[in-house]
């Protein structure tokens, strides 16, 4: 599947929107090397549409494990499936908090979240670790 064309305009407005920040881990833009994408938070093959409501910052990471998914099963309330936390319509911390570089999750959305996008992998970890140490992270956009 091709990726979608997003007019420069609508791409300059997720990204001024989001100011920068990956919306679902918090990491900056500028703290990485590879560039970020534009995501549809419900993606074109399940109906969603190339327009700002439906548009989102996400960084390679959360993007490329996020990928045209919508849920997943929160195995932890006996395998119910639920939908992955969305930027457009529900706020951060309604879902996570911070603790350190972790992201706790506070909610099932949130548990299905972190789980399916691998928002504490390891090597996620040591990176937000870093960040936090050079004052970093999270984006200046997210005040948790």
């Amino acid at each position: 599947m091709s990726e979608t064309y997003i007019p420069a305009a609508l791409r300059r407005l997720v990204i001024e929107r989001a100011q920068g920040c990956c919306e679902y881990c918090l990491m900056g833009e500028g703290d990485r090397s590879i560039d970020f994408a534009i995501d549809h938070v419900i993606a074109e093959k399940h109906g969603g549409e190339t327009a700002e409501h439906n548009l989102c910052l996400s960084c390679y990471w959360c993007n490329s494990y996020k990928g045209s998914d919508l849920s997943s099963v929160d195995w932890t309330a006996e395998g119910q499936i639920v939908p992955l936390f969305n930027p457009r319509q529900q706020l951060w911390s309604d879902h996570f908090r911070l603790e350190g570089a972790r992201i706790q999750a506070l909610t099932a959305q949130g548990r299905v979240t972190v789980y399916l996008l691998r928002l504490n992998a390891e090597e996620r970890l040591e990176e937000r670790e870093l960040l936090l140490a050079l004052g970093s992270y999270p984006c200046s956009l997210f005040s948790i």
